[in-house]
């Protein structure tokens, strides 16, 4: 009995003494924590910008009537892509037709009596030479030929405009473009007081309009102006449903003002609008992009540049700005303040602050703190920079000192 309760207490005691050790084990001093760094180097991208835009059509028509007639025919298809001189409306032509036969009859008429006076004017001028001539009757005649000429001109403007009219009876298309429902059907009265009859749009090429940021604005014109400015940019279009236009467009305008509402700018650019492959031209859907359609537009430079580039794992912020640490030579981690330049999720473009081969922490950042020695190894593989870069920014993360999270979202380092 005596023998069972000494061997329990021998136990217990090696138990405790076990522990001792491993908590003295635990608070002991420990080497520098492990961290995954990798060097900052230069990497070639596209860069690119993302707005929002609007689809517009570069010609638009609305069909009005310009004189007050029946109508009496509509020869197109609502829908359609029709062009330019295509017989759209005919109206009434017959009472049109009936003041041109009217106003020709009346100047035939003073044609006939211009002739006459100016017979008289030759006699009266040749009489002249005679005893028997007169001045005043030279005069007279003269007279007469002049206001006969100008009765004339009259008749003849009067004709013209007769002739206008009828051919406002026939409404013809003044541009290529599809067409839309007609407001009016045929037996109507129509008259400029009538209103749209018809809008008929251009459908290829076609506009882009997107507004961007006075800033944006100074950004861009400074990126681009040593390469050619608005020149070296291509527009590319991401529609709706998410996929990439198959056609490149080029930008033509920037607006000269700004906005004192908003202070933006408006730019615009042309894109052409071919026929779906397989379709026919005119067949509903048969072209992607649409009047009034809005896009996502996306400004590509030409040219790829070279960027000094890091994980976006490593780019931590406070309320100072982005920030990242670099081991120095002595192998202590030193906070280091950077601005960013355009970047993806996994990315980061640095344009100020850190010189190209120093080397960065972009794994472990929760076991860093300034100036530090770290234990730093090679980071995993970063990915490289996507030709079409989307723009983007450093996220919050925790202030030097603390726990700090990689401002991507991404996970934290091992």
């Amino acid at each position: 009995m005596v023998h069972g309760l000494g061997a329990a207490c021998l136990a217990l005691l090696l138990s405790l003494g076990l522990l001792s050790a491993g908590a003295a084990a635990q608070t002991g001093p420990g080497g520098p924590p492990a961290v995954g760094a990798v060097r900052a180097e230069r990497q070639q991208i596209t860069q690119t910008d993302e707005f929002i835009g609007r689809i517009q059509a570069v010609g638009r028509v609305a069909l009005v009537a310009r004189v007050s007639a029946f109508l009496e025919k509509r020869q197109f298809v609502e829908g359609a892509e029709v062009k330019q001189g295509d017989l759209l409306y005919l109206l009434e032509q017959p009472p049109f037709q009936a003041q041109v036969d009217a106003d020709k009859a009346t100047v035939a008429q003073f044609e006939a009596q211009h002739r006459n006076a100016e017979l008289t004017l030759e006699r009266a001028q040749a009489l002249l030479k005679t005893p028997a001539g007169q001045q005043s009757n030279v005069d007279a005649a003269l007279a007469a030929e002049r206001a006969l000429a100008a009765q004339i001109a009259g008749a003849q403007a009067q004709l013209q405009q007769a002739e206008i009219n009828l051919g406002y009876t026939e409404i013809r298309a003044p541009i290529d473009g599809k067409i839309s429902s007609t407001a009016v059907t045929e037996g109507n009265v129509v008259s400029p007081s009538t209103g749209t009859l018809a809008n008929l749009v251009s459908q290829d090429p076609m506009y882009v309009i997107f507004p961007i940021s006075l800033r944006t604005g100074l950004d861009l014109r400074n990126r681009y102006a040593k390469i050619g400015g608005y020149g070296a940019v291509v527009i590319k279009l991401r529609l709706p449903d998410g996929q990439i236009f198959g056609q490149d467009g080029k930008l033509d305008y920037v607006s000269p003002t700004v906005d004192q509402n908003t202070d933006t700018i408006s730019l615009r650019g042309v894109v052409p609008n071919p026929v779906f492959p397989g379709m026919k031209v005119g067949q509903p859907g048969s072209r992607e992009l649409t009047d009034g359609e809005f896009v996502t537009v996306l400004l590509e430079g030409v040219q790829p540049i070279a960027v000094l580039a890091i994980p976006r794992a490593a780019v931590l912020s406070d309320q100072q700005g982005d920030y990242v640490y670099v081991v120095d030579a002595e192998g202590k981690a030193q906070i280091r303040r950077i601005q960013l330049g355009q970047s993806t999720p996994t990315t980061a473009v640095v344009t100020n602050g850190l010189e190209e081969g120093e080397l960065v922490v972009s794994e472990g950042l929760q076991r860093v703190r300034p100036g530090e020695a770290v234990s730093a190894g090679p980071a995993s593989p970063p990915p490289a920079i996507s030709p079409g870069a989307a723009p983007g920014g450093a996220g919050a993360a925790a202030p030097p000192g603390e726990a700090a999270k990689p401002s991507s979202g991404q996970p934290e380092g091992k």
